[in-house]
């Protein structure tokens, strides 16, 4: 099974362009790396405070402090402060609409990571649809409806590009 993508128009051949303004760098640019991964996984979990962070991630305090700042930085989570009687304001970290969306990335890492990167125990976890019970996964479907995959995906300017051409 082949996962090559064709190109199209003016992206055929693949040498003559470049990838740059590439969706999946700046992506990679604004979740940057494994710590801010695990991060969103424990927001998505329902973690909003520090010490959940570190505890549930593994992280050093230092470097959740670090992560924490920077997904809150680029606007996939924001602070909201809250206080305990007689304790100091503390801040809790919640995902915004733009964290929100990155469910699906962190679901299909965790696919992928059930099939090729466990030692042979099978998932430690799976998602299952509240509403009738059903396993949850990922599939890629065009806007007809149809399941694709690899070998069918085509891949063409897109329209803010074709406007300015």
């Amino acid at each position: 099974m082949s996962s090559t993508i064709t190109m199209t128009g003016p992206l055929e051949p693949r040498s003559g362009w470049t990838a740059d303004r590439c969706s999946m760098a700046r992506t990679l640019d604004v979740v940057r790396n494994r710590a801010s991964f695990l991060i969103l996984r424990e927001a998505f979990y329902g973690a909003t405070r520090f010490e959940e962070f570190v505890s549930q991630t593994g992280l050093s305090e230092p470097v959740c402090a670090a992560r924490l700042r920077e997904l809150t930085d680029v606007g996939i989570l924001r602070r909201e402060p809250y206080q305990e009687p007689g304790q100091r304001t503390r801040h809790a970290y919640l995902l915004t609409e733009q964290g929100s969306e990155l469910l699906p990335v962190l679901v299909a890492l965790m696919q992928w990571g059930d099939r090729w990167a466990q030692d042979g125990l099978g998932a430690p976890v799976e998602f299952h649809h509240a509403g009738c019970g059903g396993r949850v996964g990922l599939e890629l479907r065009c806007s007809g409806g149809h399941a694709v995959g690899g070998e069918e995906l085509q891949l063409a300017v897109g329209p803010q590009r074709q406007q300015r051409s």
